[in-house]
């Protein structure tokens, strides 16, 4: 057996490039369409986050991801305006997700928090609106609270936030959200990739008709989570050259990162890879072509089994416990 996704051809390369057919939208709901390759933002400096936006856009990319906290979602939107344009297509024809920060908890605070990174993108409406996390920064400090600001985010016009989901959420939350509210997530966003593989909270969300979006679908790769050089044995190595998949990259006719966007893109989640370099966000769009037999899909679960590893958990440093009940949480 083997896997293929349908990819979108690429037409000269760079500035002329366009869509020539749109992206398979994951399946499950009727109502959410969301593109299942992605482009990150995080991370991308203020300098270049329009060119490099904009070139996403145009070599196909149909879905970006954003959020206030990045600090450069101006630089994004007019990567945004300036990628439709050059690739020749409409604001309904992308898929842009952004998300409420922590400091905007407060429910009368939830939508001056939309319509701040409205105004920052310059656009009228985004896709979906995403809880970054279940956490309130208060003057006390950060606590765990959600649930009015929930319910808040369900109250915010339809004609501006066109979905809203969440992030980072553990199973009680998640639960809990359920329970005490009318209004189900329609994405839940969070870590994925081989070294955090959460097989059975993937299959809780297609269980429950929830989409998921895998954020640092590419393991560590961020520089933010640490170094890869074997220094620190808290890690472990670096995913792309981890000599299982760069042996699966080598027999299938695929980069090491289209091995793994190809596998989450497999597990019916949408992935969001980030780069700033031309070279590899062609690349990482191309992982739509690279075919993935049963057998690959066996050897990343037996690397899933072997290191497991959560790279973005801030409980220490903002005085909380998240992902309770989740894997990747020893040291």
């Amino acid at each position: 057996m083997h896997f293929k996704y349908s990819f979108v051809l690429v037409a000269g390369f760079l500035g002329s490039a366009r869509c020539l057919e749109p992206q398979i939208p994951l399946a499950g709901s009727d109502q959410v369409h969301i593109p299942i390759l992605g482009f990150g933002t995080w991370n991308i400096g203020k300098s270049n986050a329009s060119e490099i936006v904009s070139l996403a856009i145009q070599a196909g990319y149909r879905h970006i991801d954003c959020a206030v906290i990045y600090g450069n979602q101006k630089e994004v939107g007019r990567g945004i305006a300036d990628g439709l344009r050059k690739a020749g297509i409409q604001r309904h024809e992308l898929w842009v997700t952004s998300k409420l920060w922590n400091t905007h908890h407060q429910p009368e605070r939830v939508e001056k928090g939309l319509e701040e990174t409205l105004a920052q993108l310059d656009l009228d409406y985004i896709d979906l609106y995403l809880m970054h996390w279940p956490v309130a920064s208060t003057t006390d400090g950060n606590v765990i609270d959600y649930i009015d600001t929930w319910n808040a985010m369900g109250d915010i016009s339809r004609h501006k936030a066109r979905n809203i989901g969440i992030s980072n959420f553990s199973p009680h939350q998640v639960q809990r959200l359920l329970r005490e509210s009318d209004i189900k997530p329609a994405v839940h966003q969070f870590e994925l990739h081989p070294y955090l593989q959460q097989v059975d909270w993937v299959s809780w969300h297609q269980e429950h008709n929830i989409k998921v979006t895998a954020y640092s679908p590419l393991a560590g790769t961020n520089p933010t989570y640490g170094p890869h050089d074997g220094s620190d044995k808290k890690y472990p190595p670096w995913l792309l050259e981890n000599p299982s998949i760069l042996r699966v990259a080598k027999e299938r006719g695929c980069t090491s990162a289209q091995v793994a966007l190809a596998w989450g893109i497999s597990r019916d989640t949408s992935v969001i890879p980030k780069s700033s370099q031309t070279k590899h966000i062609i690349e990482n769009f191309n992982a739509l072509e690279c075919e993935l037999q049963e057998e690959d899909f066996d050897t990343i679960a037996q690397i899933g089994k072997h290191y497991v590893k959560r790279y973005n958990n801030p409980s220490q440093g903002w005085g909380v416990h998240l992902f309770a009940g989740l894997e990747g949480l020893s040291v």
